[in-house]
């Protein structure tokens, strides 16, 4: 019998490691983009008091991380900049606190997280860890812009959950999404679109969606142009990098947002 038990422990172990192994200051584990599918994510988690509750930020990547290696997701975005070190927490100037963030990574295996996919995850997370349901972000670049995008545009219930966004270089839409810009003016996200002007596809296509967003309701977006190619996030997911018309980084820049 005792041995028969110790066998039990230790497939308990065997599979809990599985589902959460550990890389620097992440844990792997897998988040569900529907009833029968899984993908592999990345988790951080700040430490704080048990009934702590953290702002959450969905980070989408590029078509070229997209597959099977999440290791590809420390080449870029929050997830480079948190294995390179840096912490992901910042200061809200609305009430002087400092606000450190669960900051969730998913890997797609083709292109990207489509909306239906991350209205499964964030269902799923919301259960599982302390996360702030009023402050709710998404950032992502090119591919990863797509998904952004494409959540904020899609269906009111994904809407609503979403307080703000950052679409960097975010690749073109499906067509309909373009005429849906009222749900981001019914649930006041606000967007802050960083894009380059030696990258003509993706700031033509950014003026799109900002000018769609200000047909409904002016006043959600926050416009950063710069001179790089279809290049260069890392400078602006640096939580060191301020805004020149603010001294706000991104993190800064989000808290400003919850839902009411």
């Amino acid at each position: 019998m005792k041995f028969v038990l110790m066998i039990c422990l230790l497939a308990s172990l065997s599979l809990s490691s599985k589902s959460t192994n550990t890389l620097g200051d992440f844990i792997e584990i897998t988040v569900p983009t529907d009833q029968w599918h899984n993908v592999p994510a990345l988790l951080h988690l700040p430490k704080g008091s048990p009934k702590e509750k953290f702002p959450l930020i969905v980070c989408f990547h590029g078509k070229s991380i997209a597959g099977h290696d999440i290791n590809k997701l420390f080449r870029e975005g929050v997830a480079r900049e948190i294995h390179e070190g840096k912490k992901i927490e910042a200061i809200n100037k609305a009430d002087g606190k400092l606000y450190k963030f669960i900051v969730l990574a998913p890997l797609a295996e083709n292109w990207g997280i489509n909306p239906a996919h991350l209205k499964s995850i964030l269902d799923d997370v919301l259960k599982r860890y302390p996360i702030d349901r009023s402050r709710i972000y998404l950032t992502g670049y090119s591919a990863g812009g797509w998904c952004t995008t494409m959540a904020m545009t899609d269906n009111k219930a994904l809407s609503s959950m979403i307080a703000a966004t950052i679409p960097m270089s975010p690749a073109p839409m499906d067509p309909v999404n373009y005429t849906q810009f009222k749900n981001v003016a019914d649930a006041n996200i606000h967007a802050w679109y960083f894009f380059g002007t030696a990258e003509p596809q993706y700031l033509e296509n950014s003026v799109r969606c900002i000018d769609s967003t200000n047909n409904h309701k002016k006043g959600l977006v926050k416009i950063t142009r710069h001179e790089h190619k279809h290049c260069c996030w890392s400078e602006f997911y640096n939580p060191a990098y301020r805004d020149s018309t603010d001294g706000m980084s991104i993190y800064q820049w989000l808290l400003q947002y919850k839902k009411s």
